[in-house]
């Protein structure tokens, strides 16, 4: 569908990813009409700084705002909050809110993000939380500053920085998994044995290795955390962070396949004028050559990007190299690429005892990615190896 054709576009999801859709929209040229459907009452924001800045009280939850009001009102595109989607007619192009509303578009853009998963019972307890919104970072907060125990359930990304800004808010943090150390399934054994060591210095108790049982409570109020082992683990407060699953609910029935995400082709296009964007979308990567979905902050802003060129007729396929990153007291790891759990790893530059160098991750004799802790530009400096992996792998 080109440019001209196009009259109408809805963007479904108030997020980093959509918003960044309306915007690269608008710069390229697009002037029909944009909607823009948000399930949460807030214009958009930015998520990670939701663990750190906003969850530590270093932010008001104001600046965690991605634009002005001036800003967004200067993209000429109807904003409608607190009504999120309910069901999609995919040849009509037409989406359903919970209000009643039908919205048709020309193209549709699913922007709708990914939910927390919760533990079995979790909705029943006070003082239980997971952390994915601006309301949940701010009820977490509250939690936190009324509480001395905090235990953690799940040791990846999230939860290491849950536990890291808890720490320095002065709470007793426990930090609980199944794995042997903090984000071992993200960056491997080597650096996230670095990372126990890191939290363990700074008071954080690791109980790793072992699952959770369950919850305990009295009187409606969560108490404590049970083990697999069968170690309670007493809190005033419990964080879950064990995971997320695509926002794809409303999409039942709309004929879309759905299967861990919104399954898309190289274009990040689902049908015809459905796009999908962030952390809801599992598109083909040419250069990977497999289905992937990736849950990151950079991907949000660069795949929406891609999509307003698909959008607009630009037929190109979409082979980013990721980009993460996390802050954990004076840390900062940014990993670029893939760390399969099975890679060799070297360090290639710095000294990982003075907690400032870079390692690089093989693969089937390829580098898929390189990680940095405290070494910013070189490890920026590494990431064109990972793009000359991608670009030289075979034709699948």
């Amino acid at each position: 569908m080109q440019a001209s054709q196009l009259s109408r576009v809805l963007v479904v999801g108030a997020s980093a990813a959509g918003l960044t859709t309306v915007e690269s929209l608008r710069r390229k040229g697009h002037t029909g009409p944009i909607t823009v459907l948000g399930e949460e009452p807030h214009a958009p924001y930015d998520r990670p700084p939701l663990s750190k800045q906003v969850l530590s009280g270093a932010w008001e939850p104001e600046r965690a705002a991605l634009r002005t009001r001036e800003a967004l009102s200067g993209l000429d595109a109807e904003f409608v909050f607190g009504d999120p989607a309910v069901a999609l007619d995919t040849a009509a192009r037409t989406v359903r809110t919970r209000s009643g509303r039908d919205l048709a578009a020309d193209v549709v853009v699913i922007a709708t993000g990914v939910r927390a998963r919760q533990l079995p019972g979790q909705d029943d307890q006070e003082g239980v939380h997971t952390l994915r919104t601006l309301d949940d970072a701010l009820a977490l907060r509250a939690g936190l500053l009324a509480a001395e125990r905090l235990v953690v359930v799940g040791e990846g990304v999230l939860g290491s920085e849950i536990a890291a800004t808890a720490r320095t808010l002065g709470l007793d943090v426990t930090l609980a998994g199944p794995l042997a150390a903090p984000m071992a399934l993200q960056v491997g054994p080597l650096v996230s044995g670095l990372l126990a060591d890191l939290h363990t210095e700074r008071g954080v108790r690791l109980r790793l290795g072992t699952g959770v049982a369950g919850l305990d409570s009295r009187d409606g109020r969560v108490t404590g955390v049970r083990l697999a082992t069968g170690e309670a683990l007493p809190a005033d407060v419990v964080a879950v962070s064990i995971g997320a699953v695509p926002a794809t609910q409303w999409l039942e029935g709309s004929g879309l396949t759905l299967d861990n995400g919104v399954v898309c082709d190289s274009r990040c296009r689902a049908a015809d004028g459905i796009y999908a964007v962030g952390d809801v979308a599992r598109w083909y990567h040419e250069g990977l050559g497999r289905l992937i979905r990736l849950e990151n902050r950079t991907n949000a802003t660069e795949q929406a990007a891609a999509v307003a060129d698909a959008v607009l007729g630009d037929d190109r396929p979409y082979t980013p190299v990721p980009y993460f990153w996390t802050d954990q007291y004076d840390a900062r790891l940014q990993v670029h690429g893939f760390l399969p759990a099975d890679a060799e790893v070297d360090v290639v530059e710095g000294d990982p005892t003075a907690r400032r160098f870079v390692a690089r991750y093989r693969s089937e004799g390829r580098v898929t990615g390189v990680l940095g802790w405290n070494m910013p530009k070189q490890t920026r400096l590494r990431r064109q190896e990972i793009a000359d992996a991608v670009a030289a792998a075979p034709a699948h």
